[in-house]
């Protein structure tokens, strides 16, 4: 029998890369879909090399090159994907009041339209396995006001309206739709915000009832659940793996 092969975008580091790591841990292939194509080859070859992993370097606002890289990738596996987990995210903090349409719809692009992107390239890929999933990677911010990140809670907010479209449009394709919603995570993304004083680690902490981070492979299990049979019958469902901070009302 064939390892199934999972899509993972943003794949060669984070969220993604975790996932992947488990993805072929537990038996599966990958194909890595990300924008720098050396942390794609390193990847590839940390995963096994050829059997195990590919890779190709994309930007997902680019519909073209998404649709070929997600036909070539499905064409190593008899033309089906098993799963495909969206990952691919950028940060970029700006007032709304400042904002820019150019920094306004390239976070939106990324964020929303790029996970549209790739899910509908996959479709017939995924109608072919018969038992595929999708997981969308939302956020806290799609349920929480954040000041200077109006584009990606909008963004974020309009990947979980899009996975519940998507998990009623697609269960007659026997696609199974989801998302997974990280509170703050220990990043290289969430590394440099810090770094750069666009967040500030003890607030974030303060305001995280486990007050801690979360690791990647927390969140990596989290997807691979929702991407594995023992998810069978859970779709259009949103996983908060916050830490509690979505549902603490400590604050009187």
């Amino acid at each position: 029998m064939t390892a199934p092969l999972a899509l993972v975008t943003g794949g060669a580091s984070g969220i993604g890369l975790a996932f992947a790591q488990r993805w072929t841990r537990e038996g599966g292939r990958i194909a890595l879909l990300d924008l720098d194509q050396d942390a794609i080859d390193r990847t590839v070859d940390m995963l096994g090399g050829d059997d195990r992993a590919m890779g190709s370097a994309i930007d997902v606002r680019d519909d073209d090159a998404v649709r070929a890289a997600v036909a070539a990738s499905a064409s190593r596996n008899d033309g089906v994907l098993d799963a495909v987990v969206n990952c691919a995210g950028i940060a970029r903090p700006a007032r709304a009041a400042d904002a820019t349409d150019e920094e306004w719809t390239r976070l939106v692009d990324v964020h929303l339209n790029g996970t549209m992107r790739v899910n509908r390239a996959a479709h017939r890929y995924l109608q072919a396995s018969h038992q595929a999933s999708i997981v969308n990677i939302s956020s806290v911010a799609a349920v929480s006001g954040m000041p200077g990140r109006s584009s990606y809670c909008a963004a974020k907010a309009g990947v979980e309206g899009l996975t519940k479209a998507l998990a009623v449009e697609w269960a007659p394709d026997h696609i199974r739709v989801n998302a997974v919603a990280p509170g703050y995570v220990n990043s290289q993304m969430i590394g440099g915000l810090i770094a750069s004083g666009q967040l500030g680690l003890e607030p974030v902490i303060a305001r995280t009832p486990m007050r801690r981070l979360a690791e990647p492979h927390e969140l990596s299990s989290a997807i691979y659940f929702l991407s594995s049979s023992e998810a069978s019958y859970i779709t259009g469902h949103t996983l908060y793996v916050d830490g509690g901070m979505t549902i603490d009302g400590n604050w009187y």
